[in-house]
């Protein structure tokens, strides 16, 4: 009976309590976008996810790893697209991309590079040229592929 209580108690419906997100989540233009990764002066991988997306939420603790591995020689960054703020940030916080992040609402960032869906992983050499452009989640295997090669581009 204890246990039911519980278990209805933990059902009422009470006022949420909003916490802050400790992670940054800026609007983004294409010459914005272009312009953060002009100033990168080493390999980047560039994700596009949204926090309504499966996909997205089954490679994010592979790229948390790949950027906590990589963060020193590889530049990360990730986008949020067709999605809300309130959303994107709780999925940023829940699974702790602690890389540069940013929100565009009408998904400009993958047409300027010709991606499809969501997720969209790609890759640019030192150079700031894209390499490569992976469709879908991206798995362990492909990821240690393609990040192996942007970093022995000359």
């Amino acid at each position: 009976m204890a246990a039911l209580a519980l278990a209805l108690a933990a059902c009422t419906s009470s006022p949420a309590v909003e916490v802050p997100s400790a992670h940054e989540l800026p609007d983004t233009s294409v010459p914005e976008f272009e312009a953060h990764l002009a100033g990168v002066d080493r390999p980047a991988v560039v994700n596009i996810w949204a926090s309504w997306c499966l996909p997205c939420r089954a490679e994010a603790p592979l790229l948390a790893y790949a950027h906590d591995k990589y963060a020193s020689e590889i530049e990360f960054v990730g986008v949020s697209v067709q999605d809300n703020r309130t959303d994107a940030l709780a999925f940023l916080d829940e699974f702790d991309l602690d890389f540069d992040h940013f929100f565009d609402r009408d998904r400009q960032i993958p047409q300027l590079y010709g991606g499809i869906g969501t997720p969209i992983t790609f890759f640019f050499g030192p150079n700031g040229e894209l390499v490569r452009t992976h469709n879908g989640v991206v798995d362990e295997r492909t990821l240690a592929l393609n990040i192996d090669e942007i970093l022995n581009l000359p």
